[in-house]
């Protein structure tokens, strides 16, 4: 009988088949042969699960292994293992830690590191200057009290590096408005950059901060940046995957780049995006550390602000600088020390729910990992945010979810079959409800969800069964195509063009709209609902969040809370309280050296 093979495993028998082959022109004995054929494939397993590099004390029957210096000697005789220090270009690296790299992943590690040492820099700060420009965008600050929006907005005046951190409505978009006021007053020729990793975030993003710089002053106003980009459109794509048109040796023109959605980003990206800065450009991080990481390897975000500490030096120019005491200026407990303190600020305080919202109430419980208050929040949300539409634990999709389905996007389909020719009303109608499920396949997945809603989609719009572009289709891309500048996430609406033939709609990052022959889009799949990772950097009025009654590894506590974070206004689950219970107690962890490689930069670093 045989067994399918996925992808991932497929790659993993070939890289430790390549590994063999190399082990053994090279005269390898068997004994280092068989070690180096296992943690080759595990390795690459390892890489393509998200992880950066394989920890080995960590895997299977560590305990029944020979002692661990004897397998570093093994792995270093072998001639195919390098050492940070002598890397070669050997295959694999093994650090101190007793982690197992990829070459190239080490090297990705290694580069963000050393950027990253060279941003910690403190900046030359004209206090009075700065007080008056935060007094002028921030208002005048509140004694005693501990205002971070505007600490973070001084720390970012301070250093090249700022790391802000907070959930949905914590004012993140807010804060960095201000903090390009206060950087403009101050520096008004400087150049400043929006990016995120998606066009849809990078134009969230954008709308904001149009929004917040309405009230500024018109000379500021008239230096506020007026483009968003996605990352890969900011660093110069090229027709070769991982290439870039920008790096060290030909850095962005930028002063400021202000980068949301930064959970998103993975080590490679991470890696490219600091290498591309200019020596003495000012880089601000937005993203929730809470979140889901990306689906590549690394968790570049949730490791680089996991530490808030501000050394006694850094306090003392903050008080300056904002006229808070310093003494008032008590950072929360760091999650783990990453060497980045006077860096990193989190948000908490929460603009857009009240005290009593029910979706807060429930991400929040979520995120902490308390069980009991999350089913509490489910159940009886005080504002009626949040329903659990459904605890079944049946196999199939429950027939109260299905109708509700069709129910929530008749709205949509209405708008598709009265204004056709108006792609605004369409994808605004599209917007405003949103299915995401926690798997692809089964009754419970996003294939499943597409399939039956495409069959409510074309009754309801009178659609042939064999018309594939029919008027009303969402798409997303499902692969990268820099030539159509179209993403991995990019949704896109078949609506009539010109001439009445079905064209796929995609926001443009000018807020505009442009048409795609179907015959030329990449990969792609119908949309209607999405997987909970495809939905980062967007936010939706309503939800209904499909999670399968079998216990499954993608149930975490970031999976559960970055759904419910997309919502705006309501939130519908679909979940059993086994499921939920488990997945509310079970955390992602990647496996990751960068805070070793910070740890080595700084120690080479001038004292």
């Amino acid at each position: 009988m045989a067994f399918h093979r996925t992808p991932a495993e497929l790659l993993a028998d070939a890289f430790s088949a390549y590994v063999t082959t190399w082990a053994k022109e090279r005269d390898v004995d068997e004994t280092a042969q068989d070690w180096l054929c296992g943690l080759a494939y595990w390795l690459s397993m390892a890489v393509s699960t998200g992880h950066v590099c394989l920890p080995l004390e960590e895997q299977p029957d560590f305990d029944r292994w020979p002692p661990i210096a004897d397998v570093r000697a093994l792995l270093f005789e072998s001639g195919l293992v390098g050492t940070p220090d002598a890397p070669g270009n050997l295959p694999l690296i093994l650090d101190a830690g007793n982690r197992l790299y990829l070459h190239r992943y080490f090297a990705y590690e290694r580069t963000l590191a050393r950027r990253i040492q060279a941003l910690k820099t403190v900046m030359p700060v004209d206090t009075a200057a700065a007080r008056l420009a935060l007094d002028r965008f921030f208002g005048k600050a509140e004694a005693k009290t501990a205002d971070w929006q505007r600490l973070a907005a001084a720390l970012a005046m301070r250093g090249c590096l700022t790391i802000i951190s907070g959930g949905p409505g914590t004012g993140k978009t807010t804060t960095v408005a201000n903090i390009l006021a206060c950087l403009l007053s101050q520096q008004p020729a400087q150049r400043i950059m929006l990016a995120a990793p998606t066009g849809k975030a990078a134009m969230r993003m954008l709308e904001a901060i149009r929004a917040q710089t309405a009230r500024f002053p018109a000379d500021v106003q008239a230096k506020m940046p007026s483009e968003a980009f996605t990352l890969h459109r900011l660093l110069g794509m090229t027709s070769t995957a991982g290439v870039f048109r920008h790096h060290a040796d030909n850095p962005l023109l930028v002063d400021t780049l202000v980068v949301d959605e930064a959970s998103m980003i993975d080590l490679a990206m991470a890696s490219h995006l600091f290498n591309a800065l200019p020596a003495h450009a000012r880089l601000i991080m937005l993203g929730d550390k809470d979140q889901l990481s990306a689906v590549e390897a690394g968790a570049v975000f949730s490791e680089l602000s996991a530490d808030p500490a501000l050394t006694p030096a850094c306090r003392a120019d903050l008080a300056d600088m904002t006229g808070i005491p310093a003494e008032a200026v008590t950072p929360p407990q760091a999650l783990s020390d990453t060497g980045l303190a006077d860096s990193t600020v989190w948000l908490n305080r929460n603009f857009r729910f009240t005290a009593d919202s029910g979706i807060s109430q429930l991400a929040l419980a979520i995120r902490d990992g308390r069980i009991t208050e999350a089913e509490t929040a489910l159940e009886n949300a005080p504002d009626g945010s949040v329903t659990w539409l459904s605890r079944d634990t049946a196999a199939a999709l429950p027939k109260g979810v299905i109708t509700f389905l069709h129910e929530n996007h008749a709205a949509y389909l209405d708008a598709v079959a009265q204004s056709p020719d108006d792609p605004q009303a369409v994808f605004a109608a599209f917007e405003r409800f949103r299915v995401l499920c926690a798997t692809r396949e089964g009754a419970y997945g996003v294939s499943a969800v597409n399939t039956l809603m495409a069959t409510y989609a074309r009754g309801r719009l009178d659609i042939p069964p064999r018309q594939t572009w029919y008027t009303g289709r969402p798409v997303m891309i499902m692969e990268n195509d820099y030539v159509l500048r179209l993403f991995n996430g990019d949704i896109g609406i078949v609506l009539p063009g010109e001439n009445g033939t079905p064209m796929v709609f995609f926001p443009s990052d000018g807020g505009d709209f442009r048409a795609i022959s179907p015959a030329r889009l990449p990969a792609h799949e119908t949309a209607f609902a999405m997987t909970v990772h495809k939905s980062q950097g967007s936010e939706f009025d309503a939800l209904l969040i499909l999670i399968p009654p079998y216990p499954t590894p993608l149930i975490t506590r970031e999976l559960l809370y970055t759904a419910v974070t997309r919502a705006r206004r309501h939130v519908s689950l679909v979940c059993s309280e086994a499921v939920l219970e488990n997945g509310i107690l079970t955390s992602v962890k990647k496996h990751s050296g960068l805070v070793a490689r910070l740890a080595e930069e700084a120690k080479k670093a001038p004292l």
